[in-house]
Formats: structure tokens, sequence, C-alpha cells
């Protein structure tokens, strides 16, 4: 049976309505759901002695069901199809005497200015405003003119929507410009979601006289119906924050139906300030076989720990979802500078919202485990923020690792998943010289970290992995007499501190673009210059283009000059598919003064974080033509490469000559205080180091 309109236009066709009631008989047609689910927010804005006018009322109950509980009785209900005027009131009549249906068109109203204290409107704005054509607007506009006319002062315009984006917003721009208050309801549980996918929501438009030569707006979104009214400042964030929730309803009625192929992600925040407080990621394991215990559980990632492999990557949240052995697990990583009532507080605040992505066919009532790494929610203190000219807005954090290791971290929040800079911080007792603690002195805080840095430890495995390149230097029984190293990119100082540190030869000039690292570095990093650690604040390219012009301008007298140059420096545009190094930094031309510094038998140390692959493709076709010898070190779980690039042929190295070059890396590592692990040069190098 044809119940549907051939065109959308037809929704305004007293013809199509006529055809469509008899055509469904008696049974009512409730669009965007019943009283039940509207009754609430109905509630809040219909008085029991309000006269409410209800327009395209159809053959809905709603009316009824507001005349039954007693809510209200004085309702006017017109619509535009005489066979469901006559059908209500032949069900009505003798029922509800109060209650009235008149056959009438609410673009040309039979009432007097200032009659109603309410009109209500279940659907019918989203049945004009099927499209932007100028007559539909125009039909809009004249519906809008008429509503306004018969509500008093203080009355309230109650539009039952969707919210399609186009309806949405040319409701709130008319009323608001006339000087009305706006705002958006959700209803909460409104439609089945697995039949009726969109949310429902209402627009509650307040009529006040418009002031001449005020343009304030008072626009407001309610995201539940028992939560308070949050202030927007546009027409547009309206609009954004409605379309948010519609996502979200997609998203969860399309995990309730089937497992996701891929993993989602999704933020909630603060309702006040709208800041995120927890990410969540939705990951299915389809080859699990559920059984009643193992459909769904959620796993809480202890605090600055959401950068790990195992929770901070796809395939990392990929094998934890499977070693957990649920069908269903949602992660949830906590934000940083939110306050947390730790894990029974968490599993309270968030026990609604993830039941809303639960998986098909979880049992009823079945009680969904929260999981967390040692039982706890973990610990994360801002030690610094600040704002820098070039790196933006950034901040130094302690948070707690495996066991009792503590971390200390450069975060920049412009891309906050990603540490730009570690440390770890030496326990009280490991300090050099510290006395051990008197029985009856205070034991330190357990949730408070260590402030002291150990030196000795690199925390990032692409940095490990720059240090075990410098095998490729030498002979075949020792390292250089002298070291002469460059390093570009400062951080937190951790890379060019070990080599100073570990390598008693070596002179370091490091080349730092941005003073606030330097300064960040010195204070929370433990970094510190001395004569043979100097760092020029200046831009790399521009630094390495004047040292280059001094060797090709006096050759004799500046010769090469370096052992080994690293490239540790990364790129502030995000738009790029390459965020470390800067583009600019392997273009062939600067790749050239790079070989121009470097000594015939020296090492250009590359790291690499590249995602395009034909970028990535590109820069390593350009690194061959400068470079004759070039290896490549991938880290395991990392998009980082490391590149090791040699400006002679003769420098190749077969592994039995690399396994004996690493050994007298190792060997000279081996030093008081440095508790150097082998793995990291004789892994990286005689496993993964493969030439290109």
């Amino acid at each position: 049976m044809e119940l549907l309109p051939r065109s959308p236009g037809e929704f305004g066709s007293a013809q199509y309505w006529d055809r469509f009631f008899r055509q469904r008989g008696q049974r009512p047609f409730e669009w965007y759901g019943a009283f039940p689910e509207l009754c609430t927010v109905l509630h809040k804005y219909v008085r029991h002695r309000d006269k409410v006018l209800v327009v395209g009322c159809g053959n809905s109950e709603l009316s009824e069901q507001m005349y039954d509980v007693g809510m209200c009785e004085d309702i006017v209900n017109i619509d535009i199809s005489d066979a469901v005027i006559r059908q209500m009131q032949e069900r009505s009549r003798s029922k509800r005497p109060k209650m009235s249906y008149l056959l009438m068109d609410m673009l040309q109203m039979d009432f007097p200015d200032a009659h109603f204290q309410v009109v209500l409107d279940k659907g019918t704005l989203d049945a004009v405003l099927t499209d932007e054509e100028e007559a539909t607007l125009a039909k809009v506009d004249k519906m809008f003119a008429e509503i306004s006319r018969v509500l008093q002062v203080g009355g309230r315009y109650l539009c039952v929507s969707l919210a399609q984006a186009h309806v949405l917003k040319k409701a709130v721009e008319y009323f608001s410009q006339e000087g009305w208050v706006v705002r958006v309801h959700q209803v909460a549980g409104s439609g089945d979601k697995h039949e009726f996918v969109l949310p429902v929501f209402v627009y509650v438009m307040t009529k006040f006289r418009k002031i001449p030569g005020s343009a304030l707006q008072i626009l407001e979104i309610c995201p539940e119906e028992q939560d308070k009214p949050m202030r927007v400042e546009s027409v547009e964030q309206l609009v954004a924050a409605v379309k948010d929730r519609q996502h979200y309803a997609l998203l969860c009625s399309q995990l309730s139906k089937t497992p996701c192929g891929e993993q989602v992600s999704l933020d909630l925040c603060e309702k006040e300030s709208g800041r995120p407080r927890y990410t969540l990621h939705v990951v299915d394991s389809p080859s699990m076989k559920p059984s009643r215990d193992n459909h769904f559980a959620i796993f809480i990632i202890p605090q600055g720990r959401e950068t790990e492999w195992l929770f901070g990557t796809e395939e990392g949240r990929k094998q934890l979802a499977a070693s957990a052995g649920f069908g269903r697990l949602v992660t949830a990583a906590l934000h940083r500078e939110q306050h947390y009532e730790g894990m029974a507080g968490i599993q309270v605040e968030l026990s609604g919202k993830v039941m809303e992505l639960a998986p098909p066919g979880l049992p009823a009532r079945q009680q969904v485990p929260f999981l967390s790494v040692g039982g706890d929610i973990g610990m994360r203190t801002v030690r610094h923020r600040d704002t820098s000219a070039l790196s933006g807005e950034y901040v130094v954090e302690d948070v707690k690792g495996d066991g009792t290791c503590y971390f200390r971290r450069l975060i920049f929040l412009r891309n906050r998943n990603v540490v730009q800079s570690e440390a770890r911080l030496l326990a009280p007792a490991s300090l050099p010289g510290q006395k051990k603690r008197r029985k009856d002195k205070k034991k330190p805080s357990p949730s408070e970290p260590p402030a002291a840095i150990d030196k000795s430890y690199l925390c990032c495995e692409h940095h490990k992995a720059m240090v075990a390149g410098l095998c490729l230097l030498g002979g075949p029984d020792a390292l250089p007499a002298s070291l002469v190293v460059l390093v570009v990119g400062l951080g937190g100082g951790s890379l060019p501190l070990f080599i100073h540190d570990y390598f008693s030869q070596a002179h370091v000039a490091v080349v730092e673009i941005d003073p606030s690292m330097l300064e960040v570095a010195t204070r929370w990093f433990g970094f510190s210059q001395g004569d043979r650690m100097r760092v020029h604040i200046s831009d790399g390219l521009d630094y390495v283009a004047q040292l280059a012009a001094e060797v090709s301008a006096f050759p004799p007298a500046a010769p090469a000059q370096y052992d080994v140059v690293m490239f540790d420096v990364d790129s502030k545009d995000l738009t790029v598919g390459m965020s470390c190094p800067p583009p600019a930094f392997v273009e062939k031309p600067f790749l050239q003064k790079v070989k121009t510094i470097l000594k015939p038998e020296g090492v250009f140390v590359l790291n690499l974080v590249c995602r395009d692959a034909r970028l990535k493709e590109s820069v390593l076709a350009t690194l061959r033509e400068v470079f004759p010898l070039l290896y490549v070190r991938r880290i395991e779980g990392e998009v980082n490469e490391i590149l090791f690039c040699q400006p002679s042929p003769e420098g190749r190295r077969d592994p039995t000559e690399l396994g004996a070059r690493a050994r007298v890396l190792e060997g000279a590592l081996r030093q008081p205080g440095c508790p150097w692990d082998s793995s990291y040069v004789l892994a990286d190098m005689l496993q993964a180091i493969k030439i290109l």
C-alpha cells in the first residue's frame, strides 16, 4: 500500500493527506514518537490553564493523551485534511468536550492575534520544509509569521522535529532574529533504535518583544531532558551540536546491529565546558566466539599511558581486545587536567553511556566488567603548562608506568597523542649520594613521583636506534678518538645529553629553533650546556646552510667537520603526511648541504615519521640520489623509521662487520653508572637494519 508521497512537495498537499489518512484508516500515525517519549519535555512548557494550538494534527493521539492525563484541556487542533478532521472529531466528540478539531490551513488561520499560549507542531515543519527552494522558504516564512501572530508574548512554539540541518537552521535563524529565546531539547529514549535510528528534538521558541537595534541572541541546547540548558554562541554552533548527537545516535544504532569492521572512536565531553573527558575506542574481535560471560567489557587506560603502543594504536588495541578475551572491548582514555574519583567513580560515570555501545546479542541484565592495568587508573601530574610562539600550547607532565616506574613527558597539545620527549625519573633511593632514610622519617607518598631525571636511560625506541647507528663509525676495533656530532632538534634534550654523557670523546652541537624548548629541557629534563655541549637557537635549515657555505668557500680552512649529523625535528604543519622532519629538510638541495658538512666516513641519521606511502617513497628516492649508502631501521609498533645515510659507498658493511662494530660500541658504553642494554645495539643493528 502506498503511504509515502511520490515527491517531497506532496507533503504540502491537502489531497495527499486525505488519501493518506483514508488508506491508513483509524490507526494513529505518530510522527517521531508518542506521548510517553515527549511528555517530560511537554510538562516543562505546557501549563494546565494554557490555550494550546496543535498545527497539522493528523490522527496522532498526542492531543488526546495530553487531555486525558490532565496536562491541559483547552486544545484546538487544525489540519488541511478534511478526512482526518472528521475522523478525529468523531473519535473525541463525546470523550473530550473541551478539545476541538478544525479544518484550517496554518498558513492562513482564522484566529485573532495573541490568542494562544502554546503552539505545538509535531513533524509539520519537517513535512513543509522539504527543500530550500524559494517557494518552499516563502511558505515556511508565512507559517512562522502566522504562528508568531497567534501567540501571546511569553508564549511558546514547541516544534517536534528530526532536526535536519536546513530545518533547524531556518527555524533558529528566523525566531532568534525576532528576539525570541531558542532552546533545543533532545528527547531521551525517542524511538526504537532497531527501527527508528534518528533522535527526536523539540525546538522551544519563546516569544519576547523585539528590542529595536538589539542583536542579542539567546540560544541553548539540552542534550537530555533532565539536563540543564547549555548556552551556545551562534546558530552554527547549535546546528553542529545537534549534528554531533545525530551522528552518535546513528553510531549506536549501527553498533547495536552488527560488529564494527573498523575501530570506532569518539570523545565524551564535559557538559559545561565542552572539553573532552574520555576518548573511547570500540574494538570488535569477530573471531571470538561469544558466550554469556565474554560479550562485552570496558577497559580503562591508566592516565598517561594512552600513548603506549598497546593502547594508542589500532593494532595494539586489537591485541589488547584479543588477549582480554571479549567479543567487544571499549577502551576509555582519560584526559589530562581532568579529575577522576578512582575506578569506582569512573564506572558510575561511564556505565550508562557505554551501554549504548553494547554489541548485538548482549543478554539482558548482563553485568559488564570494567578492566584496567593493576586495577587502578594510574597517575598524571601536570608539572608545567605554557605556550610557545612556534610550538603552540604544551605541557610537561609526570606519569606512572608499569610497576613503580615514573616518566616525565613533553606533549605539544596540537598533537596531544604524541610524546615529543620522555625521560625516566629516578626513585629517591637511586639518587647519587642519597642516604638511606631513617625508619622514623616520613615515607614519600606513593602517588607523588620523584623529581630527578635518569639521564642514563633512553625512553624512546627511535633514540635508541639513532644511538645504535654510531657503530657505523670508526675502524673495526674502536670508535673514532674524537666524535663531533650535530643534532638538529632539542626537545627535552635526552638524545644529545645521552651522547654527551656516555661518549667522553664526543663534542655535541644542538640546533633548536624554539627558545622555549631550551628552557623546558633545562628546567624539567636535566639538560645542561658545557665545554662539550652547546645549543644554538636557530633555524636548522639556516644553520646547516651557513656551515655548508663556509665549507664550500674555504675548503682547506673549513673542512667537513661532523662525524655525525642527526635530524630529530618535528613538523609544525599537521596537514602534511610527514610529521618528522619538515619537508624542507629532505629536499635535495638541502640534503646536499648536509653531505657537504659531513666527513666522508661520517653518518647522517634521520628520524622519519611519514604515513603517506608515496611521499615516503619520494623521500627515500631523494636520499638515494644524494647518499650512495642508505640503511633503514624500522621500529616495531611505531611509524618511526631511522635512516642511516653515508656519503661514500666504501662505507658499506656486511653483517659480520656490523656485528663487530656493534660490540665495539657496546663495550664503549659499558662505563660505571651506565646501565646500557646490549639490545639497544645488537638487536637494532644485527637483526633489524637493512641496506636500501
